[in-house]
């Protein structure tokens, strides 16, 4: 989870600060107040690009951010009411930008679902305040990362939970398929041809040629097609690749058949979709 940045409220304010005669109509009667319209006109320059892209004002309602920003502008020294300014930006922020975030991280394209706007703010004061907090913030920073990772996996196996059991019905039947051999962990293969070469360790670096293939026959990565091998060191692969090169003679042909849980898991990677379990044919030419 990204941690919220200040930049935007510090520009803003910024801005706000270099505007600071706050008067709708100039009267240049002299250098100073020329010069100080010009710095408040040059301070501008992207302003309503950052408003819109940046803090999600609606520029049809640029008559109520003048209000707000010549009323900011002109509280001048008075504590109280920074504070409520600096509060009033830093929540356009959180509404804007960090939940939106948040909600994308967790719940991907689903617009239907977000986070408790209530708790968050609860937490988010408790931490600004030091008041009533449950946790500290670094057991919160901890918490969140992990509660984070389960609620996406619970939101992929809701999305994708009949694509996960189909997957897994396959690689049932895999495990009682008459020439099969397991690896461990689920990952299983089938001898197409033997080799009699070194078998490499997980450090080993080699050379292959390979395709890869979903369970709905959707060709997902091949060497073949790019008419290049691979190569690479065994363990900078999924752990499902790294069991099978670590068993295979160079001079061998299989093909490897890999559960979800050895190859991306509840992570999308490309053509692959969360929970796929993944068919290669592989041939280890060389070690290098």
């Amino acid at each position: 989870m990204k941690k919220f940045s200040f930049l935007a409220a510090v520009a803003l304010a910024a801005i706000m600060g270099s505007c600071c005669n706050g008067v709708p109509k100039a009267n240049l009667k002299d250098d100073v107040d020329t010069l100080s319209y010009t710095i408040g006109l040059a301070q501008t320059q992207g302003l309503k690009d950052y408003l819109t892209m940046r803090m999600g004002v609606d520029t049809t309602y640029i008559d109520e951010f003048i209000k707000g920003l010549t009323e900011a502008a002109n509280a001048g020294d008075n504590k109280k009411k920074a504070a409520y300014y600096a509060g009033l930006q830093i929540g356009q922020q959180v509404s804007q930008q960090m939940i939106k975030g948040i909600n994308y991280e967790v719940f991907g394209d689903d617009s239907t679902r977000t986070i408790s706007l209530k708790n968050f703010m609860a937490g988010f004061v408790a931490g600004t305040t030091g008041n009533n907090a449950l946790m500290t913030v670094d057991e919160a920073a901890a918490t969140a990362q992990t509660k984070i990772q389960e609620v996406k996996a619970n939101v992929m196996a809701e999305k994708y939970g009949e694509w996960k059991k189909q997957c897994e019905d396959y690689m049932a039947e895999i495990a009682k398929k008459e020439g099969i051999q397991e690896l461990g962990d689920g990952v299983y293969y089938e001898v197409i041809t033997e080799g009699t070469g070194a078998i490499p360790t997980d450090t080993s670096r080699v050379s292959v040629n390979y395709e890869g293939k979903l369970l709905n026959d959707t060709i997902f990565d091949s060497s073949y097609e790019r008419n290049e091998p691979a190569k690479f060191r065994c363990s900078q692969v999924i752990p499902g690749w790294t069991k099978a090169l670590t068993k295979m003679p160079v001079g061998s042909t299989w093909m490897v058949y890999i559960p979800q849980e050895q190859a991306y898991g509840d992570r999308e990677a490309g053509k692959i979709t969360p929970f796929s379990c993944l068919i290669f044919k592989i041939e280890l030419l060389g070690i290098e």
